[in-house]
């Protein structure tokens, strides 16, 4: 028998499928929530792509025959890990495979927020030429980074902060080896001593009950009034209230953001109305290089189960 993998996802993601397939299985391509997708459940053995919430008790009564949930994406705090529990189908995700688009992201986004970038270019589109006018940008060189998080994405930003000339702390409930650390140039510092020491901050966890509001009021009050905050984890891992408020206030010099409280976030979000921020629409991780990643990593995964072998990158709740 043939078995079947179900890709579900965007088309720019589907348009790549037909390239990275695997022989020897029946491969169905569907949009979210298509007709397509719903007929094609119960005959599938692998279910591939952005499919987080997908994750219930019901996707196991309507998919009897799954073998394997290969999600694309990196996180999975939308995923019923109750339900993935008890139907030991293994639950992976992408296997890092937009470490590397989301690290540069994160580092895009420091960079963007120390130039005023937004206000730069906005100035010149409506011919307010500044020219050399006095300085209130600032450099990233020597600064001290502290990167909350140092899994796959906060080593790669890592890496790409100590190219730029910064001093790179962090902090991680997995403190690594003090070889590993000089190997990679990083230092532990705990986390009060982040908050209070960096001149910029990288969130890098996944969201859970932990990391709810991990950075909230009382952690921002404590941070440096020249701090830059950057976020692109997830929404609520910051009380975002309380960062609206702080950067109103001029407590931190601004804020780089691709998640959000609430997505896509409202219009009337006072976040978008001030100028110390650099906002984009959580697309640190989807770039045409990583959607590939995505795809060979998944499809690896089947190939690995169908030949009777572990799943790889299952997520770590469920090992």
């Amino acid at each position: 028998m043939v078995e079947r993998v179900l890709v579900v996802g965007p088309k720019d993601c589907l348009a790549m499928v037909d390239d990275l397939a695997p022989k020897g299985f029946e491969i169905v391509k569907a949009l979210h929530n298509s007709p397509e997708q719903k007929a094609a459940l119960p005959g599938a053995h692998y279910f591939v792509g952005f499919v987080q919430q997908y994750v219930t008790r019901q996707l196991y009564k309507d998919a009897p025959h799954l073998k394997l949930v290969q999600m694309l994406s990196a996180g999975y705090d939308k995923a019923d890990l109750d339900a993935a529990r008890s139907s030991k189908v293994p639950l992976c995700n992408n296997g890092g495979a937009n470490s590397v688009a989301v690290s540069e992201h994160a580092l895009l986004l420091m960079l963007a927020v120390s130039r005023r970038l937004i206000t730069q270019h906005d100035n010149v589109s409506a011919g307010r030429w500044h020219g050399n006018a006095p300085p209130t940008v600032h450099e990233v060189r020597n600064k001290v980074l502290g990167i909350i998080g140092l899994g796959t994405i906060g080593k790669k930003v890592a890496r790409l902060a100590l190219a730029f000339g910064m001093e790179v702390h962090y902090y991680d409930i997995a403190r690594l080896k003090e070889e590993e650390e000089d190997a990679l140039g990083v230092r532990f510092r705990l986390l009060p001593e982040i908050l209070r020491g960096s001149d910029i901050i990288s969130l890098h966890v996944p969201l859970n009950d932990s990391t709810h509001h991990l950075i909230g009021a009382q952690e921002l009050a404590v941070m440096k009034k020249s701090a830059i905050i950057v976020n692109t984890s997830r929404g609520p891992v910051i009380d975002e209230k309380a960062l609206t408020e702080a950067l109103a206030a001029g407590r931190l010099f601004g804020a780089g953001l691709d998640v959000f409280d609430e997505e896509p976030t409202p219009a009337d979000n006072p976040l978008l109305k001030l100028d110390n921020v650099v906002l984009t629409a959580h697309l640190a991780g989807p770039t045409f290089e990583s959607n590939i990643t995505r795809l060979r990593n998944g499809f690896d995964n089947v190939q690995r189960v169908a030949r009777g072998e572990p799943a790889l990158w299952v997520v770590p709740e469920l090992v």
